[in-house]
């Protein structure tokens, strides 16, 4: 059986405790710690032995949304508040899921059967590809397993992303910033190479003009991560650097 290591994050002692019960009765989950802060649990979840976090948003010094965004990747976050305005800038960090308080036992069942099935195949992708390139994506209320090797480049859009597979028309999109997706990309592999776009850099066939182009799409380098993209082409070039004056 799958176990997820998980902790509770909540100043409000009665509501980390409640929590705590749920998870503690469920068969499961395992209760590795209940913080009354981020600050309390940062040690542990970026040692890497957490794989569910329940956050409350609502936190002195630092709130769940800014400690999300310093959260690995592979663990995942579901929110618990008592407030019903955060949902859309909670799955903008990539939370599983959004409970409001009270949370009920069958509300918190949903969150963690969730949580189960996404660590469940986050596991078999990575022992299937033995290096962990796989990612599961949220879209369309599935989970979606992707091979990174098959990405061609993510555009984001405010609050979504669009991922483009090689031979495929149709793109992914998830509700999910591009700074948590470049987090959870290999870095060997994929480069940012504008605000809105990351490329898959062994997808790279043709740059022209400071813009790559997949097909008759055209991706562009902005200004700000020109060095970058400079220093990726003249490492792999043959011939002298490229000229990466903007037209």
């Amino acid at each position: 059986m799958t176990i997820l290591n998980c902790c509770v994050i909540d100043d409000e002692p009665l509501a980390a405790q409640l929590i705590g019960s749920y998870v503690d009765k469920t068969p499961f989950m395992e209760l590795a710690g209940i913080f009354q802060s981020a600050q309390e649990a940062i040690k542990i979840i970026l040692e890497g032995k957490i794989d569910v976090v329940f956050l409350d948003i609502q936190m002195p010094q630092l709130n769940g949304l800014e400690f999300a965004k310093i959260i690995p990747p592979h663990c995942r976050i579901i929110f618990t508040t008592a407030y019903n305005g955060y949902a859309v800038d909670a799955f903008k960090v990539n939370a599983l899921d959004y409970l409001l308080k009270p949370v009920s036992y069958e509300d918190f069942t949903m969150a963690a059967n969730r949580a189960l099935e996404w660590v469940s195949l986050n596991r078999q992708a990575n022992e299937k590809s033995g290096t962990g390139e796989y990612i599961m994506v949220k879209s369309e209320y599935k989970l979606i397993q992707i091979a990174t090797s098959d990405i061609l480049y993510i555009e984001g859009l405010k609050d979504y992303v669009k991922i483009y597979i090689d031979g495929d028309r149709k793109c992914i999109m998830t509700l999910m910033s591009m700074k948590v997706l470049e987090r959870a990309l290999p870095q060997s592999r994929f480069l940012r190479v504008h605000r809105s776009f990351i490329v898959n850099t062994s997808k790279i066939k043709v740059i022209e003009r400071n813009r790559i182009v997949f097909g008759n799409n055209y991706i562009p380098v902005s200004d700000s991560y020109k060095n970058s993209f400079s220093e990726f082409v003249t490492s792999r070039s043959l011939l002298p650097a490229p000229d990466n004056d903007p037209e």
